[in-house]
């Protein structure tokens, strides 16, 4: 994350985040790191499907058809959140953390959105391990993709 940190603020390059089974993490990760209070712009946590719909706007009829856990519902997380939030990056983070299978999707399905200006990039991933493993998991693959499109 500190690498992360470093590119932000030395490029001036704005961030913010949208978690759902992440719960914050993200936020308080990047959060905690001296001076990125000049780049970071917030974070929504939308863990239930009536706070994406409020929060994002993303609509019902959407949810019902993809269901939350799915790349779509991911996109939206990442647009709407740059939007909301008046970032250069945003990135969303969906999925099954477990213990039980969800929308008939395994324990370990997450999708990680990533708005970098107009480009958007899903990612499906399929991890293993506890509940905090697959946060952890997804978060570390999110830094790594976006220092990669930063870089």
């Amino acid at each position: 994350m500190d690498e992360l940190a470093q590119i932000l603020i030395q490029k001036n390059i704005s961030i913010g985040s949208v978690e759902s089974f992440t719960v914050g993490r993200f936020a308080s990760m990047l959060g905690s790191i001296p001076g990125i209070s000049k780049v970071y712009k917030g974070s929504l946590v939308t863990y239930q499907s009536v706070t994406k719909e409020r929060l994002l706007g993303i609509e019902h009829e959407v949810i019902e058809r993809y269901g939350v856990v799915s790349k779509e519902i991911a996109s939206l997380m990442a647009i709407n959140g740059q939007a909301i939030l008046n970032s250069d990056v945003c990135v969303s983070f969906t999925g099954n953390a477990g213990p039980d299978a969800m929308e008939n999707k395994p324990v370990g399905e997450v999708y990680v959105g990533l708005r970098v200006k107009d480009e958007l990039f899903v990612y499906g991933l399929n991890l293993k391990g506890s509940r905090s493993d697959i946060a952890n998991q997804a978060i570390d693959f999110a830094i790594k993709k976006i220092i990669e499109k930063l870089k």
